[in-house]
């Protein structure tokens, strides 16, 4: 049977060891997202829950667990905690600019900085110069990079900082938010909370583009690493039924 060029066609990956939880398997599905239509695709596919990954989307589809959730935050509600008004405040020397996404030799070096400090025994620690280039380049989407330093002398003026790359974000810009689809920092600097940095200076790009939400990926309840997440309130989880405002506690 011949599927029409503009559908979708889905697929289902084979069991595999849970990143999250201990003793799980994990299945997922995937389409691919190329061509005229690969935006609008994303748009729907990211609010019904997947994510992207270079040009396929994907979402969990784990036979015996749902414990994946996605998260959006809802930017123009949103009020930083006293723990996030100290985390702006001890960022406040550091601005991001929006630039195309087109990897560098100055990301790659900060990006393997990264994965060998936090992640080495993750699924990207093994990830080359080319393997970065298209994760950043192979997108049919609307996706950007936003790069942070130090604020300079001129920063008033051309709204861009100096010196040492400091974080990255990469991210896809939707109909309805932001996607935040992969960021990473100087990991010697563990005291500037770098990741909840770039998370709250989304959600302030958000309200000044007009857009209602920050897409945050997934949460698992009881997994240390996605903690994080449920700080940024309010936010939705996407339920059975559709999003669903979720307070933590």
């Amino acid at each position: 049977m011949e599927h029409p060029k503009q559908t979708p066609q889905f697929f289902l990956t084979a069991p595999s060891p849970c990143p999250y939880l201990p003793g799980q398997m994990e299945r997922k599905v995937f389409t691919h997202m190329v061509g005229e239509r690969a935006p609008e695709l994303n748009d729907l596919l990211t609010q019904g829950g997947f994510r992207r990954s270079q040009n396929i989307a994907y979402r969990p589809a784990c036979e015996t667990c749902r414990a994946c959730i996605s998260v959006r935050i809802l930017a123009h509600e949103f009020e930083p905690t006293r723990t996030l008004r100290r985390v702006m405040k001890r960022n406040a020397d550091l601005v991001g600019n929006m630039v195309d996404a087109q990897p560098t030799s100055e990301q790659y070096s900060l990006f393997r900085s990264y994965l060998d400090a936090r992640h080495q025994q993750g699924g990207m620690s093994d990830m080359t110069a080319l393997d970065f280039a298209m994760m950043v380049e192979d997108s049919h989407v609307d996706t950007k990079l936003i790069e942070y330093r130090r604020r300079g002398p001129d920063t008033m003026i051309n709204g861009k900082g100096q010196g040492e790359l400091i974080a990255v974000a990469l991210t896809d810009i939707m109909s309805d938010g932001l996607s935040m689809v992969y960021s990473f920092f100087d990991p010697e600097m563990r005291d500037r909370s770098l990741g909840s940095f770039m998370i709250l200076d989304h959600i302030q790009r958000a309200r000044t583009a007009g857009l209602p939400h920050i897409y945050l990926g997934y949460w698992v309840s009881g997994s240390k690493k996605m903690a994080y997440k449920t700080r940024f309130q309010p936010q939705e989880h996407l339920e059975p039924q559709g999003w669903k405002k979720f307070e933590d506690g």
